[in-house]
């Protein structure tokens, strides 16, 4: 049974380390404040101070964290996952990040004799707590072979897409999509209130014909009911258009929906809300 060091332990995170210790591995885990997972030690999983020291021992290390930034520390410094992890440990990034960086670490790390897959989620906190996570994988297809059944503790639609950095734009097509689709939610519910419809029919009447959908169901709802805790934070989905964005300014195109998404949630100052929280951009409108 494979030993996990699971590095950055979030609102999905959490769920994702607590699915594995469940199904029988052995998970080490290191955050930077121990206090916010503190259920997950009465549970009888470990924490590490350092990343070293979490990753010593392992044969497989998992790393989600928040930004691009945040994963050059984790597996570049000095006490991070390159330069402590054994050879031969098969390193799986959750992270959404950028494709560019993606390609070095698993260029880096063979160095190591390390191997790196990068595999963003999507799903968000339901999908970690339910195990239904969608995962999309680049990197060796040997390597993903080796570590399936970890995914398939964790998600229930697990993609091998291709080379080292596939992952990641994929998963940019993915927030693509969600960008147009929760704006969409967002403007129909703001239509309904503003015609003074009766929202919990207007749910009832569109959410299982053609523009039923995820985002409707779930983030539609929480719109409703005034929920506005992150299932997943406006603060990275805003990193993940503005890594969407850039991926097309350096192919000289333009993503005319997404980018008009994003500026409506940097107009917000709602960082720390959900994705559903965008329903406030057309509420505190004057238009």
């Amino acid at each position: 049974m494979e030993k996990i060091a699971f590095i950055g332990v979030g609102v999905m995170g959490q769920s994702m380390v607590r699915n594995l210790h469940h199904a029988g591995y052995q998970v080490s885990i290191y955050t930077c404040t121990k206090a916010k997972v503190e259920t997950l030690l009465q549970e009888g999983i470990t924490w590490h101070e350092t990343i070293a020291s979490c990753v010593k021992g392992q044969n497989i290390v998992m790393t989600m964290v928040g930004y691009p930034d945040d994963v050059k520390d984790v597996y570049y410094n000095e006490n991070g996952i390159l330069q402590n992890a054994a050879p031969q440990t098969i390193c799986i990034d959750f992270t959404t990040s950028e494709p560019a960086l993606a390609q070095k670490i698993y260029q880096d790390a063979k160095a190591y004799h390390i191997h790196v897959l990068d595999a963003p989620v999507s799903g968000g906190d339901i999908g970690a707590k339910n195990a239904t996570l969608s995962i999309m994988v680049g990197g060796e297809q040997e390597i993903f072979n080796k570590v399936l059944p970890l995914f398939e503790v964790l998600g229930n639609s697990i993609h091998y897409v291709g080379s080292a950095g596939l992952g990641q734009h994929t998963k940019m097509a993915n927030q693509i999509a969600i960008a147009g689709t929760i704006a969409g939610v967002s403007e129909a519910i703001h239509y309904a209130q503003s015609v003074h419809l009766d929202t919990d029919i207007l749910m009832q009447c569109i959410a299982h014909g053609a523009a039923g959908s995820w985002q409707l169901t779930h983030n539609g709802q929480a719109i409703l009911e005034q929920d506005f805790k992150p299932g997943f934070y406006i603060k990275h989905f805003i990193k993940d258009m503005k890594i969407a964005k850039n991926e097309m300014r350096k192919r000289d195109k333009q993503l005319e929906v997404m980018n008009q998404v994003l500026s409506m949630y940097e107009q917000l100052d709602e960082d720390e809300h959900g994705t559903q929280a965008l329903i406030h951009y057309y509420q505190h409108s004057k238009d």
